[in-house]
């Protein structure tokens, strides 16, 4: 399909439409081509991804919540139960590795819809 007006289309909820993986105008196609690359364009209404830079915005994110959410379970666990330090390693490693690789796809995908909700480009000095 060619690109059609803004106008054409209803409504993307940004939040539900970047957990999903789906393109910020329509809400159908899909907006990764890989875990977490992008796709160039949208199938279904031919928007062009090439706008779209998350940056490090998603990786942030994610580290800074799951450092807070491990570790606290981490320290709760030790000083309510003391298991030994490898109860610990077997427990938090894949917890948290896990974790991070579900939601960084999520995060980039919001972000990305977010982005784009909001016509946001990298910010320009103004001489005037």
């Amino acid at each position: 399909m060619d690109k059609q007006e803004p106008e054409q289309f209803p409504p993307v909820d940004p939040i539900r439409s970047g957990v999903a993986g789906r393109c910020p105008r329509c809400g159908r196609g899909k907006l990764f081509a890989g875990y977490l690359s992008l796709d160039r364009s949208c199938s279904r209404c031919g928007l062009d991804y090439s706008f779209a830079d998350a940056g490090d915005g998603p990786a942030v994110f994610v580290i800074l919540l799951m450092g807070f959410l491990v570790v606290g379970l981490a320290l709760w666990v030790e000083t309510s139960y003391g298991p030994p330090i490898w109860v610990h390693m077997i427990i938090w490693i894949p917890l948290a590795s896990a974790l991070c690789l579900l939601l960084l796809r999520a995060l980039k995908g919001v972000l990305i819809n977010m982005q784009y909700k909001n016509s946001a480009h990298e910010g320009e000095i103004d001489d005037g």
